[in-house]
């Protein structure tokens, strides 16, 4: 796990016995929005979902995180309640780490505060950049843009012809994620798809003309 893979085994070993394990099905619920984040819970295994609904009953998709990771660790540093509904989208186990636990390693670890503070920062640029999209980008480049970083194999890495891209659940999962209804999603899709850049197999979308979609993605 990246943000305790600099502590020795010991410390290690006392953070395993610290914790609490658990094990979830897919579609259970680990914590809903607003929840006292006395835990930070470490994802080992599984996929999970962060998500939150409007007044109006809209559901906001944040993103998807894969083990291994450690899950909302902005709630349990500011104490002030989860930021999302974090809902297992495979079969999960976690552990869950006792705040004061980690608190302690941020203060008194130089890695893992660092790690932390890289975090904060990605999350900040991203979150900026997500709400300049909502506000200025049509659904199709919100969607070309998603597709180049999902098939991009990493940091800095770029999306190549053949990249194979799993939907995030449904459309309507999708629609959520991009701040759109499923409707506008399903028509960018048909869209890309008439146009030769993309091909819809299912639930899975490849990337036939990586180029062409980043110039889609500016809009």
């Amino acid at each position: 796990m990246p943000l305790l893979a600099s502590l020795p085994e010991g410390t290690l070993r006392q953070l395993w016995h610290g914790s609490v394990p658990h094990t979830a099905p897919a579609g259970q619920q680990l914590r809903a929005v607003g929840d006292p984040a006395t835990h930070l819970l470490l994802l080992l295994r599984g996929q999970v979902s962060a998500t939150t609904t409007t007044g109006a009953g809209r559901v906001i998709r944040f993103g998807e995180w894969a083990a291994p990771c450690a899950l909302d660790k902005v709630a349990v540093i500011d104490g002030a309640g989860h930021t999302a509904t974090l809902t297992a989208l495979t079969p999960c186990t976690v552990r869950s780490l006792p705040r004061d636990r980690f608190l302690g390693l941020v203060e008194d670890v130089a890695a893992v505060r660092a790690h932390v503070l890289r975090v904060l920062a990605g999350f900040a640029r991203r979150q900026q950049q997500q709400l300049a999209a909502t506000a200025t980008l049509p659904a199709h480049a919100r969607l070309s843009a998603w597709l180049l970083e999902q098939a991009a194999a990493g940091p800095g890495a770029t999306a190549r012809p053949g990249c194979r891209v799993p939907l995030p659940g449904s459309q309507q999962d999708l629609a959520d994620l991009l701040g759109v209804t499923r409707v506008t999603v399903n028509r960018a899709l048909a869209r890309l798809r008439r146009d030769g850049l993309i091909e819809v197999e299912g639930r899975t979308l490849t990337v036939l003309a990586p180029e062409l979609l980043q110039l889609r993605a500016q809009g």
